[in-house]
C-alpha cells in the first residue's frame, strides 16, 4: 500500500510524521511523507525552534509529487497536527487529486485539537476548519475523547456512559466518515485504571480494553491513528484493525515506560508492529 501522510515533522522525539512513517514502513507500506511543520522538538516541551512550512509550499510539494504522476498511486492519504489554518485546504486540495487520479483511495484524519488534560491547543481557528470542511471528507476520524466532543459539540467527560459515546461517534459519523476511531476512551462503565478505544462504522462497534498506563506520551496517537487506518485499509475488517492496534501501540508504551524515557521508543518497538502480540480482546458493543 502507499500511503501520503501530511503531518508535523520533529527532528527531536517522535510526533507526526516522525512517529507515523516508521511504524508503517515497518509493515512494509510504501510512506510519501509531506510536513506541516519542521520543529527541533515536539511543543510539549514548551520551547522549540523550526518554521511552520507556509500552506503555499506544502501544495509546491504536492504539486511536484502529482507531476511525477505518484499521486494515482496513492491508496491512503494520512493527514494529523495542520500547524496553521491554512493547511486545511492544502490537506482537501490533495485529498481531491489524489482520489481524482485514483478513485479507490481512502482518506484518513486525525483531527488534532487537544485533550482531556490539556484542553483546546491549537490555534482557535483550526477546529471550526476540522470540523466543517475536513472531517465532512474524511472517510476515516481517528479523534481522542475530547476531540469527539469538540467535534458533536458536546463535551464528553470521563462520567459519560459508554452508550453516550458511542451516540456521539454516530453523530460524528452523520459529518460525514464511514469509521471512526476514539482513543482514549474513559466512560462510567469500564473498571477503574483501564483505558479504551471504540471503532464505530455502518456495521455496528467494537472496543477493546487495556491497562491505564501512568504516563503521556506524545506522538501515541499519531501511531494509533497510523496503524489503525492502514490495517482497517488493509484488511477491510474494523474489529482486527483495533485489535492489531491496541496490541502494537500498548507495547510501544509499555517498553517506553519501562525504559523511563521521555520520548516513545518507536524504533526499539518496531517488531510490536510487525508482528503484535494480540493479548487483548475486541467486543462488539453494539
Amino acid at each position: 500500500m502507499r500511503i501520503l501522510s501530511i503531518q508535523s515533522c520533529v527532528s527531536y522525539g517522535h510526533v507526526g510524521n516522525s512517529a507515523a512513517v516508521f511504524p508503517l514502513q515497518r509493515l512494509g507500506h510504501e510512506v510519501w511523507p509531506v510536513h506541516t511543520v519542521l520543529f527541533s522538538n515536539h511543543t510539549g516541551y514548551g520551547a522549540w525552534r523550526g518554521p511552520v512550512v507556509p500552506g503555499a509550499d506544502v501544495h509546491e510539494v504536492v504539486l511536484g509529487m502529482e507531476e511525477r504522476g505518484a499521486l494515482a498511486q496513492v491508496d491512503l492519504v494520512l493527514s494529523g497536527y495542520q500547524g496553521s489554518p491554512e493547511i486545511a485546504s492544502v490537506v482537501l486540495d490533495a485529498v481531491d487529486r489524489v482520489k481524482a487520479a485514483n478513485p479507490a483511495a481512502a482518506y484518513a484524519c486525525d483531527p488534532v485539537m487537544g485533550n482531556a488534560d490539556s484542553g483546546c491547543f491549537v490555534d482557535p481557528a483550526i477546529p471550526p476548519l476540522i470540523r466543517e470542511q475536513v472531517v465532512p471528507r474524511a472517510d476515516v476520524i481517528t479523534p481522542n475523547q475530547f476531540e469527539l466532543g469538540e467535534l458533536t459539540g458536546s463535551p464528553l467527560p470521563a462520567s459519560a456512559d459508554l452508550a453516550t459515546v458511542l451516540d456521539a461517534a454516530d453523530a460524528a459519523r452523520a459529518l460525514g466518515p464511514e469509521t471512526v476511531l476514539v482513543t482514549s476512551v474513559l466512560h462510567a462503565d469500564q473498571p477503574p485504571e483501564t483505558l479504551e478505544m471504540v471503532a464505530v462504522t455502518s456495521a455496528g462497534a467494537w472496543s477493546v480494553r487495556t491497562p491505564r498506563l501512568a504516563m503521556h506520551a506524545n506522538g501515541s496517537g499519531d501511531v494509533t491513528a497510523a496503524l489503525f487506518s492502514a490495517h482497517l485499509l488493509a484488511g477491510g475488517d474494523p474489529a482486527a484493525a483495533l485489535a492489531r492496534t491496541a496490541s502494537s501501540v500498548f507495547d510501544l508504551l509499555v517498553n517506553t515506560l519501562d525504559a523511563g524515557a521521555r520520548e516513545l521508543l518507536l524504533v526499539e518497538s518496531q517488531d510490536a508492529y510487525a508482528d503484535p502480540r494480540m493479548q487483548f480482546e475486541v467486543g462488539r458493543v453494539r
